[in-house]
């Protein structure tokens, strides 16, 4: 596979590419869904492999040996082409791709719909066991794709960079809270992630033009360096899959999001 797959892939192009050498396709989620039916020869990745809780603050990058470990088990190497997908909404195999691009890796494809749009477009699952040939991975990190809470701080003025809290409208409120405070990172912007989605089309992605409808509607344009958050970077992660597909480079996501910034009394915080 000599040419690069977009970051977004249809069903239909994934099942005409299956059976290549240098394609790798996963299946993140339980292990009761992915044995369900699969796309066929995609390795099982369950979500807690690839994040790292310290309560009461979850959605944490795990070390990055822990994650060369992981992708060395499902046999990623450095030239392969990687599909990722979920049978939820899509943001557990955008956290995936989040990571892969944070440890270096971007050759990875997001599938547009997951196990939702595949199945609804008749596309056949496997429930045969692929052999796995595990490989000696090694990551690259990149502080390119992160904001933790110190570089939150030091831009929270910094009109260059904007915040984008893809939480619900009660949590950015504080109405709900999954925290010891409720509220949002001061002049974090509101747009829930399941806007992207469209459920009529089989939880693809909203067409191109509704997204970026939904980002200019915030006065949210390219030149801006954005930073997005939830309650863990699950969601988020799924929002760094849209902007970077619109074209967006400057996109950062903050791991352990709300589930941290809540958590710690000197963080500030707004309320609606």
């Amino acid at each position: 596979m000599s040419d690069e797959l977009p970051l977004i892939l249809e069903p239909e192009a994934l099942q005409a590419l299956l059976g290549q050498s240098e394609l790798l396709v996963v299946h993140i989620g339980t292990r009761t869904g992915y044995v369900r039916g699969h796309i066929a020869n995609a390795v099982h990745l369950e979500y807690e492999e690839i994040t790292w809780d310290r309560p009461p603050v979850s959605g944490l990058l795990p070390h990055p040996a822990h994650l060369e470990r992981v992708f060395s088990s499902i046999g990623l190497r450095p030239d392969t082409q990687v599909v990722v997908y979920d049978d939820l909404g899509g943001a557990q195999a955008a956290r995936l791709l989040w990571t892969l691009h944070l440890m270096g890796h971007t050759r990875v494809s997001f599938l547009n719909g997951g196990w939702h749009a595949w199945t609804t477009a008749g596309l056949p699952l496997d429930l045969r066991l692929p052999r796995v040939m595990p490989s000696a991975y090694r990551v690259r990190p990149s502080g390119e794709y992160l904001a933790e809470r110190d570089y939150i701080l030091v831009h929270l003025e910094d009109p260059g960079t904007t915040l984008l809290d893809v939480r619900s409208q009660e949590e950015y409120s504080g109405e709900k809270c999954h925290a010891a405070r409720g509220g949002h990172i001061p002049g974090a912007l509101h747009l829930e992630w399941t806007r992207a989605i469209d459920p009529e089309r089989a939880m693809r992605l909203r067409p191109e033009k509704e997204l970026r409808a939904l980002f200019a509607a915030l006065g949210i344009d390219e030149g801006q360096e954005l930073i997005v958050y939830c309650q863990t970077h699950r969601r988020s992660s799924h929002t760094y899959v849209v902007l970077r597909a619109l074209g967006f480079q400057r996109v950062r996501g903050y791991p352990g999001a709300w589930s941290e910034w809540g958590n710690l009394p000197d963080s500030p915080v707004e309320t609606v």
